[in-house]
């Protein structure tokens, strides 16, 4: 995130369309990389040899060198340290540091399945008019008028990616070239095929009935950069100017005509106006803050809602809590 990181105001004043043109450059190419890494040896870990390849390299803890004979218990243990602990420690607490100055920005910038999930919002409600099945009424966006030409489009679109899903993890942990020929031939083995059987449809149901439950509720790695977020009273926080709620009454934008226009945009369901600790799963994607902006300007103000870090962000927490107790 370096349009972010190298930020000095505590205010961010962003060109917020350059900005998804960069935020959907960055998910493309790590949904690729994610395809990819298993067959170019990026990151796998092959089951046949218990073996880490990490770069196009085996990556190796000296464990099998000790046990020729080779390598002393000492250059073993001090092998599994800087090659296996250290590394993961150190992976660990950089990703952490990032989400605790930023929240999920891996899930709204980079994360595959996020991807997925807007991609998928975007069919269905081509075809229903809603964002999810369980919506119980549509939500207006850009004049659409639900078509259901678009259904049997959404349900292939989460067949495919349920497939493309179940395989790919599975070459993560057996050769690829082994897994995508046994596919190609007919030869795959009955233990297989049934991880592909069974996770295809279980990620097909996924994304069409679960998508947004799952990132708001059932994946650890959003969970624990939530909670490094909510932890950091400075962190990249949305600051919603209370003082001239009024004017979000007149709301509306060619996305949602019929206003809520940052509420319309959130490809997670959340309300950007709300405090802090009820945006625990916002993945600072930015798009409420493109919508605002469009509706504001139609009417020559400037936006309610605007990103702010650091001293500013306290600031915004501080008043938050403040409103909190006087409830």
């Amino acid at each position: 995130m370096p349009c972010l990181a190298t930020v000095a105001e505590p205010t961010l004043e962003l060109d917020h369309a350059a900005l998804q043109r960069r935020r959907r450059a960055l998910q493309m190419g790590f949904f690729a990389l994610f395809l990819a890494a298993p067959a170019l040896d990026l990151l796998r870990f092959d089951l046949h040899e218990a073996q880490l390849w990490f770069g196009g390299q085996r990556w190796t803890l000296g464990i099998a060198a000790f046990q020729r004979g080779e390598l002393t218990a000492t250059q073993v243990a001090l092998s599994i340290f800087l090659r296996g602990i250290l590394p993961a420690v150190a992976l660990v607490a950089a990703f952490l540091a990032v989400a605790r100055r930023f929240g999920r920005v891996y899930c709204g910038w980079l994360c595959p399945h996020f991807s997925l999930v807007e991609g998928l919002n975007d069919l269905l409600h081509r075809a229903s008019g809603k964002l999810s099945v369980w919506d119980r009424h549509p939500v207006p966006r850009g004049g659409r008028v639900p078509q259901r030409r678009w259904w049997p489009l959404f349900a292939l679109a989460c067949a495919i990616f349920g497939f493309l899903w179940a395989i790919t993890l599975l070459t993560y942990l057996l050769p690829p070239r082994e897994i995508w020929g046994g596919l190609l031939s007919g030869t795959l083995t009955p233990n297989q095929a049934r991880f592909l059987a069974i996770g295809s449809v279980v990620f097909t149901l996924e994304f069409a009935f679960a998508r947004h439950l799952f990132c708001r509720f059932g994946c650890a790695v959003g969970l624990f950069q939530s909670l490094a977020w909510m932890s950091n009273p400075r962190a990249l926080v949305m600051a919603f100017d209370r003082a001239r709620a009024a004017e979000c009454r007149g709301c509306a934008t060619a996305d949602a005509p019929a206003g809520d226009a940052c509420e319309v945009a959130c490809p997670m369901r959340l309300r950007p106006r709300q405090v802090k600790r009820l945006m625990f799963s916002c993945v600072q994607c930015g798009q409420c803050l493109a919508q605002c902006e469009q509706s504001h300007a139609g009417r020559s103000a400037s936006p309610n809602l605007q990103w702010t870090i650091g001293v500013d962000a306290l600031r915004e927490t501080l008043r938050q809590r403040r409103d909190d107790r006087s409830r």
